[in-house]
């Protein structure tokens, strides 16, 4: 008899974990490596998040916390949507978790089961596909291609939709992309939607504040309020506060998956960590210029590296609109052969062939769902970023 569930079968180890055990050992042996794969923003935590944080410690307020969150983080999250979203939701339609990605997972082992199919467009976040499949049900991929600036179209979408259709999981800006909807773009989609009343929206806007360029940022349920009741927004402190590590999500949604996305936290974590909820409630309602601070030091830093890679014999790039990475395509790289005689077929082999040739780790693209690309983060000390970039311009020229 199998000892594991059967579950563990429907999934497979993320194809990244082979590229990150490769780097472990190559740093083992000294060398030096250029990391352009960081997935969280190197600014510090504010300093008022970090104050609220011992403030509590001090008061000695470190006990357990409601499995939804804290009453005064409730509120905090309350007033962000309204704020920033022009969303109205009672505290009864806010949870709290381990992190967005705790509230992402809850809400699909909550709804989904099996026969129930989530729509994913891809590139998409590695964990999306997997969740879903944890869950019992089936992704459905919709590929949106560098021809469509990375952007699911809405006849993609209308297509994709089917009797089974429970979710559709949506991210803009995006990981590993960086492409970012347009409100226009989103009333496109939401018309789709609308025709389509059985199908719900799980919203990832944790790159929110992470957009370039002066672009604005909209979220389905504002664009178009009939989708409010069958819309669950979710976002974080991670990305917009540099606050990955305190491990803080939240989420506004309908009243009853609010109440069962809770249900399943209360037998997994329980309530989140009262310090770091008292540190997410100070950078939530505290001062909020620094966030477009630092994303302009983002764009600064995106620029700079879109700059070497575009430069690269083989590669094609799209310019980031948002978020920390560029999605590289390198189909020019695919056929060709390395100095040391291997073969380049896959993203995988041209990512591998970085790492070991130059040093500079990357993540293949296969791990987001299309392939042949490369996620190179640009959250990196600019000499990084300058010198891994003209690494991998030598590498690509070494190739014959």
């Amino acid at each position: 008899m199998d000892f594991f569930a059967p579950r563990m079968s429907r999934f497979k180890p993320s194809p990244s974990q082979i590229a990150s055990a490769r780097v472990r050992e190559l740093q083992g042996q000294g060398r030096d490596i250029v990391k352009l794969t960081a997935g969280e923003p190197d600014f510090p935590t504010p300093d008022h998040a970090k104050a609220a944080a011992i403030e509590v410690m001090d008061r000695n307020e470190i006990h357990y916390t409601p499995i939804n969150g804290t009453l005064e983080m409730r509120k905090a999250v309350q007033a962000k949507f309204k704020r920033d979203n022009n969303l109205d939701y009672e505290l009864d339609q806010i949870a709290v978790g381990s992190g967005t990605k705790q509230v992402l997972f809850n809400a699909l082992m909550a709804t989904v089961g099996a026969g129930d199919e989530v729509i994913v467009p891809a590139p998409f976040w590695a964990s999306y596909p997997d969740m879903v499949l944890l869950a019992g049900g089936e992704p459905v991929i919709v590929q949106a291609g560098q021809n469509n600036q990375f952007k699911m179209r809405p006849k993609q979408l209308d297509e994709a939709i089917g009797a089974k259709t429970k979710w559709l999981i949506f991210s803009s800006p995006s990981n590993p992309t960086g492409a970012t909807y347009t409100r226009d773009e989103l009333r496109a989609l939401a018309d789709v939607l609308l025709g389509h009343p059985h199908v719900h929206v799980l919203c990832d806007d944790v790159y929110e504040h992470l957009r370039f360029d002066g672009r604005e940022f909209g979220t389905l349920a504002e664009i178009e309020p009939k989708l409010y009741d069958r819309t669950v927004t979710c976002n974080g402190v991670s990305k917009a506060y540099s606050m990955t590590g305190w491990r803080v999500g939240f989420a506004g949604g309908p009243k009853e998956i609010i109440a069962n996305l809770s249900k399943m936290q209360s037998q997994s974590t329980a309530g989140v960590s009262a310090v770091s909820q008292a540190a997410a409630v100070a950078a939530l309602t505290g001062p909020q210029e620094l966030v477009a601070e630092r994303t302009a030091d983002l764009q600064r830093r995106r620029d700079i590296l879109f700059e070497k890679l575009s430069a690269a014999e083989g590669l094609n790039c799209d310019l980031p609109e948002g978020a920390m990475y560029i999605f590289c395509s390198c189909a020019g790289a695919i056929g060709k052969t390395a100095p040391d005689g291997r073969a380049i077929e896959t993203d995988t082999d041209f990512t591998m062939y970085l790492l070991d040739s130059v040093g500079v780790a990357v993540v293949q693209g296969v791990a987001y769902g299309l392939s042949p690309y490369f996620r190179a983060s640009f959250v990196a000390p600019e000499e990084d970023l300058l010198r891994g970039g003209d690494l991998i311009r030598q590498a690509c020229a070494a190739l014959t």
